[in-house]
């Protein structure tokens, strides 16, 4: 399997002075998502918790929902031209009684460890039916000062970013600020899907008592992956899309962007957000 850092040698200048060094990087290699043998995408990602990257998917695109829609998931023997495992393919294999919906049989999707499901082409083709919806979910209220302590939080636990400075992360938190668990990506997307693929094979979903908080911005896919986890509340250190925005509005999401020091901005869903304790308290 690939290993998460690499090393390459570097000319690394200073001041004026010119040295060479070796640095680490953070590894990118690409992974192949088949569903019961057929191709259906292909992502840049971190080599790591490849089959929770790949059952995570597949909760976005509305395939897995529970541990019993997913009979085994295994890297591919021979998938490359001399017939070595590359450990760059997985197979996902479904239960018999798992419904497959048509877009992801005749779709070859590819994703950018940057930008997620490039290429679909409008709001209406990525909105998917979720199963959970958020608004049916149990109250879930968050003070604003325990929102604007995650961000240091995941931080101090991005164990890859310290060596080398190039992964997004994600994390859940319950509504009292506990960490449940965190994921680090070359791509941001990936992330999610890795801590909603976890959730999944742990039977943890829905997802309705957390919160998820990405290092990055808040794009539509990101909130997607959000809505169909069951989790109520998004937060993102940098800015939301808009179509992000619409999506949380339309579902009942909440969503919070610029979350840095003792800011935020709430985009939707402001209701989860305790603001008269916070006026109250100042």
């Amino acid at each position: 399997m690939g290993r998460v850092t690499e090393r390459r040698k570097v000319i690394r200048i200073r001041d004026g002075v010119v040295s060479s060094r070796p640095d680490t990087l953070v590894a990118e290699e690409p992974l192949e998502i088949r569903l019961n043998g057929k191709p259906l995408a292909i992502t840049m990602r971190t080599p790591g918790d490849d089959f929770a990257l790949a059952a995570g998917f597949l909760v976005s695109e509305g395939v897995l929902a529970a541990a019993s829609d997913l009979l085994n998931i295994v890297y591919c023997a021979g998938a490359t031209v001399d017939g070595s495992n590359s450990y760059n393919v997985v197979d996902v294999r479904t239960a018999p009684d798992v419904l497959i919906p048509d877009i992801t049989l005749e779709r070859n999707v590819y994703t950018t460890s940057s930008c997620g499901l490039c290429g679909k082409a409008s709001l209406d083709a990525v909105r998917t039916t979720a199963r959970w919806p958020i608004s049916d979910n149990p109250p879930v209220r968050v003070d604003p000062e325990l929102l604007t302590s995650l961000p240091d939080r995941l931080r101090a636990a991005q164990r890859v970013f310290d060596r080398t400075g190039g992964l997004h992360a994600a994390a859940l938190f319950t509504e009292e600020g506990e960490l449940v668990d965190i994921r680090e990506d070359v791509g941001r997307h990936n992330a999610v899907d890795k801590l909603v693929g976890r959730a999944l094979q742990n039977g943890d979903l829905p997802l309705s008592r957390t919160l998820l908080l990405v290092s990055g911005r808040a794009s539509f896919e990101l909130a997607q992956k959000a809505v169909m986890a069951g989790i109520p509340v998004l937060a993102a250190v940098s800015a939301p899309s808009s179509l992000a925005v619409d999506l949380a509005a339309e579902t009942g999401l909440t969503l919070v962007g610029f979350l840095r020091g003792t800011s935020m901005n709430v985009y939707a869903g402001e209701d989860r957000i305790a603001l008269r304790a916070a006026a109250a308290g100042g």
